[in-house]
């Protein structure tokens, strides 16, 4: 259940504090979270054809986190804001994004009722807003995600950031300084700590996003490009090595059906001249099938263009919730890897290099 701290008022010259209905009417802090785990099960989990029992860590149905939100009422539609959010692994208890210890956001920032909101900290970027109404499967342990583990993880340290909604249309940007400070490995942590002096390039970020979108259909468009220096992740080792996305997203709702798709143009420029280009093209359904059960279903496609290393993905997940805070699930998916290419179906698993991979996973999700 989310709780409401009413923040003390400490009073000029008195010796303790009062917490008043006015105070509770300016200032408020939001506690909440997600603990969501399972058991999955994947074929072709190495090179010899060994399948695999687990309990996942990275994610289920949604990334364990809790959380920490609150704003201030300053007066004239203006309010001051924060969000402190920590991700972490229920299978083991340790931190997530890169062992940060708010790793999924941690910002402080103003919100105005007429020109939108600044962030100044680590958040989520233009990527990941893009996909949120579109992405049917959005962070499932088998969604599109598998392919690229960047999208569900596109976050940005050092980061300024501006969202604004003007009558249904939507635009944000952000621009960081350095968009990693982890290298402890995973997706979310790629070793690009930035702020070099002499070098206004070095893990510098720009994401940038426009959009329309009502209760009956939207299209989101989205670009972000990041910038390397010494010792980042993915040959991006030098501040010329470039890693660029540009996402177009739409949605349409029929009845109760929403109906989702989009491409994913990825274009980078790493060391050693390896340069790829590749589109990830997704569809993808959610069809409540009464007021308790929903069922989910979504393929996608890597077109990595001039070569063999192509890879699909089809999943179905059906939830059957329990209450408003409490659902259990299940998900199915299978994955072809075309050439070489090994990527695993379970988001953080592993599979054998060419392999094709079933997976299978059961859990529980309780929000609070």
């Amino acid at each position: 259940m989310k709780k409401t701290i009413c923040s003390a008022i400490a009073l000029m010259g008195a010796m303790g504090a009062v917490c008043t209905g006015n105070a509770m009417a300016q200032s408020s802090v939001t506690i909440y979270g997600i603990v969501d785990t399972g058991v999955v099960y994947t074929t072709n989990a190495n090179a010899a054809g060994n399948s695999v029992f687990k309990m996942p860590s990275l994610t289920g149905s949604f990334p364990s986190r809790i959380g920490f939100k609150g704003s201030e009422d300053l007066g004239g539609g203006l309010e001051a804001m924060f969000v402190l959010e920590a991700g972490f692994a229920p299978d083991t208890g340790s931190m997530g994004q890169g062992n940060r210890l708010f790793g999924r956001q941690s910002l402080v920032g103003l919100k105005s009722n007429t020109w939108g909101q600044i962030m100044l900290g680590r958040q989520v970027n233009m990527t990941y807003i893009s996909m949120l109404k579109t992405d049917v499967m959005g962070p499932n342990i088998f969604a599109i995600g598998s392919i690229d583990g960047y999208l569900p993880n596109a976050r940005s340290d050092n980061s300024i950031g501006y969202l604004g909604n003007f009558s249904n249309f939507t635009v944000g940007a952000t621009y960081s300084f350095g968009r990693d400070t982890s290298a402890t490995g995973g997706p979310a942590a790629t070793g690009c700590a930035g702020e070099v002096a002499g070098n206004s390039k070095a893990c510098r970020q720009v994401t940038a996003l426009v959009g329309y979108d009502n209760k009956s259909f939207g299209v989101t468009s989205s670009y972000d490009i990041l910038y390397g220096n010494t010792g980042a992740a993915g040959g991006l080792t030098s501040s010329d090595n470039t890693d660029q996305r540009v996402t177009l997203n739409g949605f349409v709702m029929i009845g109760d059906t929403k109906i989702g798709a989009g491409v994913v143009d990825r274009r980078t420029r790493a060391a050693g001249a390896v340069n790829t280009n590749s589109d990830l093209y997704y569809l993808g359904a959610s069809v409540p099938l009464s007021t308790a059960l929903v069922l989910d279903a979504q393929v996608a496609k890597l077109n990595v263009k001039s070569s063999p290393n192509d890879v699909t993905l089809m999943v179905g997940r059906l939830t059957y919730n329990l209450s408003k805070r409490t659902a259990l699930y299940t998900s199915l998916g299978y994955q072809k890897n075309g050439g070489t290419s090994a990527l695993a179906i379970d988001a953080g698993g592993t599979v054998g290099a060419g392999k094709n991979q079933l997976g299978v996973m059961s859990g529980i999700r309780h929000t609070f």
